[in-house]
């Protein structure tokens, strides 16, 4: 089946490491370690294993020397970008440029001195790294500012990364990705829109503090999803309060549902009714159970019964439909073939594997 392809902005590329952001390459995945920095067994060891589930590119926190001075033997240690977080200190922003990470996220509006903000500016222009020029909804407005008598949140974020970017340019460095991230979701899609119309650097999206679980899901997902939609992003991080490795799933996820990206065998299933004459649940089970190892780029449909079932399941590389006692296997429009209850699962694993070979 035919899907539509989603038409992404033209943007200018840089690299962070050996991955290309913007300028049509694949929107990567990223995510943070929750590890004090400082900690580099840790950190390490967590990176590894966000690594393995799929991300992409990684940032830490660098609050203090300590943490700064721990990030190259970080980075001799892992496989994928390393990225410094900087706030304030523009002192930890050269130092971690020295210890030689990949890229370096600041947001120059709470440096002190526009002369702090052009020497780490320099610094990673001489040593060929970008700069994530970073604002968010809580940081951007001035503190006592009234906020009935401010300008608009989002006019704020706008104006302030473009001034950013030109104060960069004017100093010859080009190689910029901006990221202007708000806790309410609208507001997040309001600034993305605004500046992707303004400018062609790479964006990174996120919804700042979205929250645990569920709600913080929902959030990300209708935010960087929609955006993601329109044809706007380079590169996501989910912003989950919890273990970083949701981040990563949550993050592949949405990229996997808007057909940008694919890691996995995709399945559709059905939601189940009165109608539903199989275990439906336990059988979607078994199968991501049988082809989580899988790297491959299957449509498999497992559906509960004959009513939109035997349509789903043709659409899809292979699937099933159930019935009473018995279901009918797919694959690839080929005729359906009967198979009772008991080895449905059986059978679609046999089918998936005929494709894979």
């Amino acid at each position: 089946m035919h899907q539509p392809e989603i038409t992404r902005r033209k943007s200018r590329q840089i690299t962070v490491g050996s991955v290309p952001v913007g300028g049509g390459a694949p929107v990567s995945v990223q995510s943070m370690t929750s590890t004090a920095t400082e900690n580099v067994a840790a950190t390490v060891r967590q990176i590894k294993g966000l690594e393995a589930l799929g991300c992409e590119i990684i940032r830490v926190a660098v609050p203090t020397r300590q943490a700064a001075a721990s990030l190259g033997a970080i980075k001799s240690r892992i496989a994928i970008p390393l990225v410094a977080d900087i706030h304030f200190d523009h002192r930890l922003a050269l130092a971690a440029i020295e210890q030689g990470v990949d890229a370096v996220r600041i947001n120059p509006g709470n440096m002190r001195r526009q002369a702090d903000v052009k020497a780490v500016v320099l610094a990673a222009r001489d040593r060929g790294i970008p700069i994530r020029i970073g604002v968010n909804s809580g940081s951007i407005r001035p503190r006592g500012a009234a906020p009935k008598t401010a300008k608009p949140l989002v006019e704020l974020m706008v104006e302030a990364v473009l001034r950013y970017c030109e104060d960069f340019e004017s100093w010859g460095f080009r190689d910029i990705k901006l990221s202007l991230k708000a806790s309410d979701v609208l507001q997040t899609m309001a600034a993305y829109r605004a500046v992707a119309s303004a400018c062609d650097y790479p964006l990174h999206l996120g919804v700042t503090a979205a929250g645990a679980g569920e709600a913080g899901i929902v959030k990300s997902a209708i935010g960087i999803g929609s955006l993601l939609a329109e044809g706007i992003g380079d590169t996501i991080r989910v912003s989950l309060t919890g273990p970083p490795k949701h981040e990563v799933h949550v993050g592949w996820q949405i990229l996997e549902a808007l057909a940008l990206r694919r890691r996995s065998p995709e399945i559709i299933s059905c939601p189940t009714c009165g109608r539903c004459q199989i275990d439906l649940p336990a059988i979607v089970r078994q199968v991501k159970r049988r082809i989580s190892a899988r790297n491959s780029h299957l449509r498999i449909a497992i559906m509960g019964c004959i009513v939109n079932g035997p349509g789903e399941a043709q659409d899809a590389d292979v699937g099933l439909a159930g019935g009473k006692g018995s279901g009918l296997i797919f694959r690839r429009g080929q005729r359906p073939r009967r198979v009772p209850a008991n080895r449905l699962v059986q059978e679609l694993i046999a089918e998936i594997d005929k494709l894979d070979t």
